[in-house]
């Protein structure tokens, strides 16, 4: 399927990824080289969170714990007794096979899941191999973008799928094996190949979902409260067009939709747009309806686009500094007289709600269409030494322009157009029919397929 959530995460696109930079291990002079953690520097928000990871492959001598244990700091001795005296007992006393490295891939694993935060976890080596190829727009799996989302009335993300949190579809990729067998928005998968979603976190269905192309997964589906139905979508290479561009209103406005926030995007964004404007259309659509979101530096990439200077958005990190991304020079598009819309909903997410919040913030844009989905978090990415996978970590909250925190609220469209409104003539599309109404121009003539 595809993470990203906002709320989403990879492997398959979901909605919530706003991702910073990787990355890779170093050591201090003078000291052991730790094995469990390290910085890596990519383009996405995660960090570190395994400070002192070395204890868990550090030879600590079995049944005697000291303040000279590596890894072990020894104002922390009496915190991780417990860890050590858990460990000791396996490796002395379990009657089975003892896979250390196992031992510590779950030791991590269970970190991370105590932080009750459903946009930190840790990654496999294969999970995390399948969340970067779906950021940057090619996977195995079905071709669907999935959100964990609660059934309260006033809906928003959740953490463990069951009763009142349910894996629901976003949108599926145009013909994708999930749209071609038949899955849709709002669709609501219960069990995967007959096994039941509750239980899971939202990561651990998309890797049910996910495999090797040719092979099927059944899923069991409730739509619109109506008896439940197996599908049985036969998995294949998803690859994913992440910019597209039309032409609308004889030729005046450039109509482009931008489905993540991936480095290759961001320059086919930027090469759309100035094509446009050679052309000579002085109207702009960006189009980010179900777009769950990607890299950070992505995101400046196209706001840069339309905002000469200034803060896109402001990040505080848990000491409460907060630090301004400002945009960078060199914009195809600064010039006011450019007017720009922005077509949103509930599936604009994290990395597509911090360009439309940077647009509407500076008077930049108009934000047309849904209340978007509401995260305002960044996550880094952390590459783990000796093959051991990953983790992402919510690293910093993420703030507009004027310092609006969105998180769980979303942003609110300056020009609102209901999410059950049906076609409308002439394009076919009530959110593009809306944005042009509000540039004042005339509709296209021809009808325009609603991209997914």
């Amino acid at each position: 399927m595809t993470t990203p959530d906002p709320n989403f995460s990879p492997p398959e696109p979901s909605s919530d990824e706003a991702v910073a930079a990787p990355i890779t291990p170093t050591v201090p002079p003078g000291r052991p080289p730790r094995r469990g953690v390290g910085p890596l520097q990519l383009a996405f928000a995660v960090v570190a969170l395994l400070a002192g990871a070395a204890l868990f492959l550090s030879g600590f001598t079995l049944g005697a714990r000291t303040a000279t244990t590596p890894g072990t700091p020894s104002a922390d001795q009496a915190l991780f007794a417990p860890f050590w005296d858990t460990w000791d007992s396996i490796n002395r006393s379990y009657v089975g096979q003892v896979d250390q490295k196992k031992l510590v891939e779950g030791a991590i694993d269970g970190m991370i899941k105590a932080l009750g935060d459903p946009y930190s976890l840790y990654m496999s080596p294969d999970d995390l191999q399948r969340a970067r190829e779906a950021l940057d727009g090619q996977f195995e799996g079905i071709g669907a973008v999935i959100s964990a989302r609660s059934s309260a009335a006033a809906g928003g993300t959740c953490t463990t799928l069951g009763p009142t949190c349910r894996m629901t579809v976003v949108s599926t990729i145009a013909a994708s094996p999930a749209e071609v067998a038949g899955l849709r928005a709002g669709d609501v998968t219960t069990a995967i190949d007959g096994a039941s979603v509750d239980g899971l976190t939202l990561d651990q269905a998309i890797a049910k979902v996910r495999g090797k192309k040719g092979t099927p997964v059944v899923l069991t589906v409730v739509r619109a409260e109506k008896a439940l139905f197996d599908l049985r979508i036969v998995r294949d290479t998803i690859v994913q067009t992440q910019v597209e561009t039309r032409d609308l209103a004889n030729a005046s406005v450039r109509y482009i939709r931008l489905a993540a926030f991936s480095d290759s995007a961001a320059k086919d964004f930027t090469d759309a747009l100035q094509a446009g404007l050679v052309k000579g259309e002085r109207s702009v659509i960006v189009d980010l309806r179900d777009n769950p979101g990607g890299y950070v530096t992505a995101a400046r990439t196209i706001a840069s686009q339309f905002i000469a200077s200034g803060p896109l958005f402001w990040e505080e990190s848990a000491d409460g500094t907060q630090v301004a991304t400002d945009a960078s020079p060199g914009g195809v598009a600064t010039d006011p007289g450019i007017r720009v819309m922005v077509l949103v909903n509930k599936g604009s997410a994290s990395a597509s709600e911090i360009v439309s919040g940077a647009l509407q913030d500076t008077k930049r844009g108009t934000l047309v269409g849904e209340t978007t989905f509401g995260k305002g978090t960044i996550q880094q990415w952390v590459d783990l030494t000796d093959n051991s996978g990953g983790f992402r970590l919510t690293i910093a909250k993420w703030l507009t322009p004027a310092k609006r925190w969105i998180h769980l609220k979303g942003l609110t469209p300056d020009v609102a157009v209901a999410a059950n409104v049906g076609s409308t003539t002439p394009t076919g599309d009530p959110y593009i029919d809306a944005a042009l109404k509000a540039l004042g121009v005339p509709a296209a003539t021809e009808a325009l397929p609603r991209a997914a």
